[in-house]
């Protein structure tokens, strides 16, 4: 297995106009979401193998979202399925193309009732790179098994990468969110984080001093993106700004998922020793790396919705040879 992803697998409910708040919204439409489910999706849709583990509801619309995992040509076997908790929902406002607010419907979400002994040790165990968010860590027991994963994975030579993801409104806090983010990064090779995530966890400043504190924490890798602007990355050797593409955007929700997905599938390819990512970790791989990330992002901000807008490899490729 090329990926394995872990964390929520969610129905975002886009709504019918932008520029209105929630309760101005006339209609909401559902669509399958999730920032872990997203990333294995796109990964799938770049050539990897990849797998998704994580609880929904043993309800319609998480049988729903199961299926379109499978459709889309990945490994659902370490999905459980929950009788007494419903799949959780996201009701979204979108002031623009480029931003969006969440309502999310847990009380408690099946996300978050992931148990460790539920885990697919299998999956974790052959993985070449293993993937979460910070929304599994919330509550309990989803931050458990969490935490279990991640040193199942990582003792087995996965390449560990985390998205901070930070929202909000899932948390009692912002230091309750700071505290627990930064528990797992000692434990991940890959920091991803925006600039705001970014600040929540190692302050205002420059992003080669944030990053680099970041960096002293135990990843190997922090990977900063910047919107329309693309990204910047730091490693011990030094670091960078990518630029990013100019594109029409149509919507911006998953623009990160998908980047994240095309650096993993990058970083840790289906070809090679399953521990050949570390040596991929240089300035110069890296810089290419996250040329080909930011055109994956890009692409899938042309489109509405996440994963009808995720570009497959040969697109990525075509888009790339013109730019």
């Amino acid at each position: 297995m090329d990926l394995v992803t872990l964390g929520e697998l969610i129905l975002d409910m886009f709504p019918a106009e932008l520029g209105r708040r929630h309760a101005e919204v006339s209609a909401f439409r559902p669509v399958p979401g999730g920032a872990p489910a997203n990333v294995a999706v796109a990964a799938a849709r770049l050539g990897a193998a990849a797998a998704f583990i994580g609880k929904v509801g043993e309800d319609p619309f998480g049988h729903f979202m199961a299926d379109v995992l499978a459709r889309e040509g990945v490994e659902t076997r370490g999905m459980r399925f929950d009788p007494d908790a419903r799949t959780t929902m996201n009701l979204m406002a979108q002031p623009d193309a480029n931003s969006y607010d969440c309502l999310f419907y847990r009380n408690p979400g099946a996300d978050t009732r992931l148990r460790p002994d539920e885990l697919d040790v299998a999956l974790l165990a052959e993985t070449r790179a293993f993937h979460f968010g910070s929304l599994s860590l919330t509550d309990e027991p989803a931050r458990s098994a969490t935490a279990e994963a991640v040193k199942i994975a990582r003792s087995a030579g996965a390449l560990i990468s985390y998205d901070v993801n930070y929202r909000p409104t899932l948390w009692k806090s912002p230091g309750e969110a700071r505290d627990q983010a930064l528990a797992l990064i000692p434990s991940a090779d890959l920091v991803k984080v925006n600039e705001a995530e970014l600040a929540l966890l190692a302050g205002e400043g420059e992003l080669a001093t944030a990053s680099t504190a970041l960096l002293a924490l135990g990843p190997s890798l922090c990977v900063v993106t910047l919107g329309l602007a693309g990204s910047y990355f730091r490693i011990a050797a030094g670091g960078g700004h990518i630029p990013g593409f100019a594109v029409k955007t149509v919507d911006a929700t998953g623009c990160g998922d998908a980047f994240i997905a095309g650096l993993l599938w990058q970083l840790a390819p289906n070809s090679g020793g399953k521990g050949d990512w570390r040596g991929r970790l240089t300035l110069e791989q890296l810089r290419p790396a996250l040329r080909y990330a930011n055109a994956v992002g890009a692409l899938t901000a042309t489109k509405q919705g996440v994963i009808p807008s995720l570009p497959t490899a040969a697109e990525v490729e075509a888009f790339l040879a013109v730019r």
